[in-house]
């Protein structure tokens, strides 16, 4: 198989200066890639398909490590707008999973992927509303940047595989390759946040 290469944040160069700008960015690549999986075919759309998976993982695990906990903290009403988050989360990931055990040439791969799709986009436009509008309006600039800081360092440590049921961040890195995932990626967000 090809060395796959997977957009992270921050893979076009652009400063990581707000969390917001840089997650935002992720979406649109998240969206690309769903358009990839979906136009090619064969080998293509496998490796294309492995690349998605990958990045949906490592995108919810940073989510999970650094813009839900600043939500619940930060912004009014913020446990249940997180909870609602985990909840669209544990459905994609459950659907993301059944499409990793399937061949990308099954008949049903492609239609089970577009409701994927759906099911994503809504889930991103909802983080888009509710969670990152709050974000900018409940810090500041500085704020903003060590997040956005601790999400790649989340991202470096992430698991690559979706784990359905698993919708806290401590679950889902524990599940990575290496039991001492969980460690390395608390430590490296705290050491990205300044406070380790």
């Amino acid at each position: 198989m090809s060395d796959l290469h997977t957009p992270q944040a921050g893979d076009d160069q652009l400063p990581d200066i707000d969390v917001v700008g840089l997650l935002m960015r992720q979406h649109g690549d998240i969206r690309n890639l769903f358009d990839e999986v979906e136009q090619s075919e064969g080998e293509e759309r496998r490796d294309a398909f492995r690349r998605l998976v990958r990045l949906l993982a490592v995108h919810e695990t940073a989510e999970e490590e650094v813009v839900h906990p600043f939500v619940r903290s930060a912004v009014d009403g913020g446990a249940q707008i997180v909870e609602e988050r985990l909840a669209e989360e544990k459905s994609a990931k459950e659907t993301l999973s059944a499409l990793d055990d399937m061949d990308t040439d099954d008949p049903k791969f492609l239609p089970m992927l577009m409701r994927l799709r759906t099911d994503v986009q809504e889930h991103a436009r909802a983080e888009e509303r509710y969670e990152f509008s709050h974000i900018r309006r409940s810090t500041d600039v500085t704020n903003l940047a060590a997040m956005a800081k601790a999400v790649k360092a989340a991202e470096a440590m992430a698991p690559t595989r979706p784990h359905p049921g698993v919708e806290s961040a401590t679950a889902n890195v524990a599940l990575g390759p290496v039991a001492a995932l969980m460690d390395r990626t608390k430590d490296a967000v705290r050491k990205a946040m300044g406070s380790g």
